[in-house]
């Protein structure tokens, strides 16, 4: 079945893109997919899907721990503080995607989330999750929306309180990301993977 799970090397299904690369395989096996809480690890994950479009994850993955040094580890109360010349120093720092509308919008987007109660994030964007049992169990990449009516709601209301740089599509990969749906495929070894309580990514 075109799209369907594909074995890796050690015999177990995973979705076709889990298997693309070591850094990928990882990624797949241990956190895409798995519930994510707390507002900074939110935040985090909100800034690595807008720093993604347009581009790879790969391209996201492979930066990671050079974004986090650079945004002093996406602690919200942090980034707030960031002056001009941290804007500056991030538009030079070779480690990170230096797009100037991005790294903008992160620095707006930390000082609009530090006027939020602690949990609001967390709150906001898990009541977005839909019902588990009324999506069906994805069979091949074909059935894999980009969008849904759900990320269009949740990217609407980020906007309406002054998120910035969040549209459907983001929101959506935000919801796959962080656990909201599970899309791995029917049959992946990492499908329905247990929530590990205040995961936050590695």
């Amino acid at each position: 079945m075109t799209g369907g799970p594909v074995p890796g090397p050690d015999g177990a299904l995973r979705c076709p893109w889990g298997l693309s690369t070591e850094d990928y395989v990882t990624y797949h096996d241990t956190e895409w997919g798995r519930p994510v809480h707390g507002d900074d690890a939110l935040f985090e994950r909100l800034c690595l899907e807008a720093f993604q479009s347009g581009l790879s994850w790969l391209t996201i993955l492979r930066r990671r721990e050079g974004f986090r040094r650079a945004f002093d580890g996406f602690r919200i109360a942090s980034v707030a503080t960031f002056t001009d010349a941290d804007r500056e120093r991030l538009l030079a720092d070779e480690g990170i995607i230096r797009n100037r509308a991005k790294v903008d919008a992160t620095l707006a987007n930390a000082r609009t989330l530090a006027g939020w109660a602690a949990g609001e994030l967390d709150a906001l964007i898990w009541s977005y999750a839909p019902d588990p049992a009324g999506r069906p169990v994805p069979r091949t990449l074909a059935d894999v929306p980009a969008v849904t009516d759900g990320s269009k709601a949740l990217a609407k209301e980020l906007k309406r309180r002054g998120v910035r740089f969040v549209g459907p599509t983001t929101a959506y990969a935000l919801m796959q990301a962080c656990g909201l749906v599970d899309d791995h495929l029917a049959g992946c070894v990492a499908r329905g993977a247990p929530a590990q309580e205040g995961q936050r990514p590695r």
